[in-house]
């Protein structure tokens, strides 16, 4: 949604795939936040409070780094970096910026020096989540580190005279575990902000924008009955009345066991009584027939999804021209699918393929719902009086279970092998067997889509080697292992812990 209000914390994008959520968790504090390019002219931030410096999956110190406008910096503004945006600015006013030693992805523990300023109310120590590959290891005249962790001595720096703070962690995301504390003590005590942001707002903002969209058209609504679509299908019939949109559910067969009869029956039973099944799940399993490769499944997919509503909309007469495509996409479908200037792509979501961009294109998409995360998708819907069996439903993606299940051609063999094994043996010790799989899954890493390697690890107790049970090692042992693994072994994306006795199993893989 294009925000109407004018902001007070601008967030510059660098591309980084948690930028829409540093906004979520602002809106959390009852504050306005807008996200802008990082080359803005100065003048158009005339009103805001304060600035934040996403992450990004760029370097800054090499060709791949993000054009700024570097007036932004003379403003006087309180400024936060993240993680690329703390390296910025480390970069930006004097300090230096090189590539990790150690990569780090997931948990870390930080040590804060300092409790005031953006670290009040916080511990000695902290749990945070990092996800990056380069590190501040210079620091420009008048910063001070403000917190370290075991692999990077500069996560975190302050100069408090121009309150200027950079972060090379994500306070933004849930796991870091006072992350938000961060957040508002940013917002609230050095940018000085009021609260001034409510539902009421947002869904005003929803019906001026969806009535403007769609005028005297009518919406086609592609209803997969998970949460997203079902919020977005109470969206369109409240704003435009049930006899302007028509619902459809596509069975592709990547459903999950009677899915398409549970979406029917407890939309029914919701008041959805404009809403058609079709069984299309010979078309999908034909399409993706011998594929193997998740990003090629998930455009075919999203593809056949709107040749099925093709389909329907010729059997029903209906007149394309006066009909608009209902989704229910929300933000980390678009982020995910390198839907900002910088950002990466992760992975192409089904409602962000090829043929679905053209719709958005010649302005014949809506969606309601294309700036929210999941808790404030939920957060409408019960404003809206749907039932909680609706809102509470586990997700479940689009392209179902032809995702779910990972895949093989049969000609996947894993590259050096053996020298692959001996540095993850290496890196976490011998209590393990260590057994690269010749299977691939896609991955984030440092905002960069990856796709690599799934490790199995097996450890057992054994007395005459006839049985074996597995061994339970304790789960933040296990954490830290497979942190390890994924932190300093490149090509690897999951790790497993293979916890199948002898028998069925036997010891080894082989």
């Amino acid at each position: 949604m294009k925000q109407t209000s004018v902001p007070q914390i601008v967030i510059l994008d660098f591309g980084s795939q948690y930028t829409h959520l540093i906004a979520r968790r602002i809106r959390q504090l009852g504050v306005l936040a807008v996200i802008k390019p990082p080359t803005i002219d100065a003048k158009e931030l005339s009103a805001a409070r304060g600035l934040i410096l996403s992450g990004g999956p760029q370097s800054v110190h090499d060709q791949t780094a993000i054009a700024y406008n570097e007036r932004l910096f003379d403003l006087g503004l309180p400024m936060l970096g993240l993680c690329y945006g703390h390296q910025l600015l480390v970069q930006h006013f004097g300090g230096k910026v090189k590539p990790g030693t150690v990569k780090e992805y997931g948990f870390a523990t930080i040590e804060t020096t300092a409790a005031s300023g953006i670290f009040q109310g916080l511990a000695a120590t902290e749990k945070v989540w990092m996800s990056h590959g380069d590190a501040a290891v210079a620091l420009p005249a008048g910063f001070a580190v403000i917190g370290r962790t075991k692999d990077c001595p500069i996560a975190a720096v302050a100069d408090q005279a121009r309150r200027i703070y950079g972060l090379q962690f994500h306070p933004e995301v849930a796991h870091t575990e006072h992350g938000l504390t961060i957040i508002k003590n940013f917002v609230f005590e050095v940018c000085g902000c009021q609260y001034d942001w409510s539902t009421e707002r947002y869904w005003q903002q929803v019906v001026a924008e969806v009535t403007a969209q769609v005028g005297s058209r009518r919406v086609f609504m592609l209803v997969s009955g998970g949460v997203d679509s079902t919020v977005a299908f109470a969206v369109l019939e409240k704003v435009l009345g049930k006899e302007r949109v028509f619902g459809l559910h596509i069975d592709s067969g990547f459903m999950r066991q009677n899915e398409s009869a549970l979406v029917k029956e407890s939309l029914a039973k919701a008041g959805f009584d404009n809403l058609v099944v079709v069984d299309a799940s010979r078309s999908f399993l034909r399409a993706v027939a011998g594929v193997a490769e998740p990003e090629q499944k998930r455009e075919i997919i999203g593809r056949v999804f709107l040749e099925m509503k093709d389909e329907v909309m010729q059997q029903q007469r209906m007149d394309p021209a006066g009909w608009l495509v209902g989704q229910g996409t929300i933000y980390p479908d678009t982020i995910e699918t390198g839907g900002t200037a910088h950002a990466d792509k992760i992975k192409t979501h089904h409602n962000r393929v090829k043929e679905v961009l053209e719709l958005m294109d010649s302005g014949r998409l809506v969606e309601p719902l294309v700036d929210l995360y999941k808790d404030e998708v939920r957060e409408l819907g019960k404003t809206l009086g749907l039932p909680d069996a609706l809102l509470s439903r586990h997700p479940f993606p689009g392209p179902g279970l032809a995702i779910r299940v990972l895949c093989s051609d049969g000609k996947t063999e894993v590259s050096q092998k053996p020298a692959l094994e001996g540095r993850i043996q290496a890196a976490i010790g011998d209590a393990y067997q260590v057994t690269v799989l010749p299977i691939r899954s896609v991955g984030v890493q440092g905002d960069f889509r990856t796709y690599g390697y799934l490790v199995a690890l097996r450890a057992v107790t054994t007395e005459d080697f006839m049985t074996a049970d597995w061994y339970r090692f304790e789960t933040e042992f296990l954490a830290r292992v497979s942190n390890r693994i994924v932190n300093e072994v490149a090509g690897v994306t999951r790790v497993l812990y293979d916890i199948t006795q002898k028998p069925p199993a036997t010891i080894c893989y082989m």
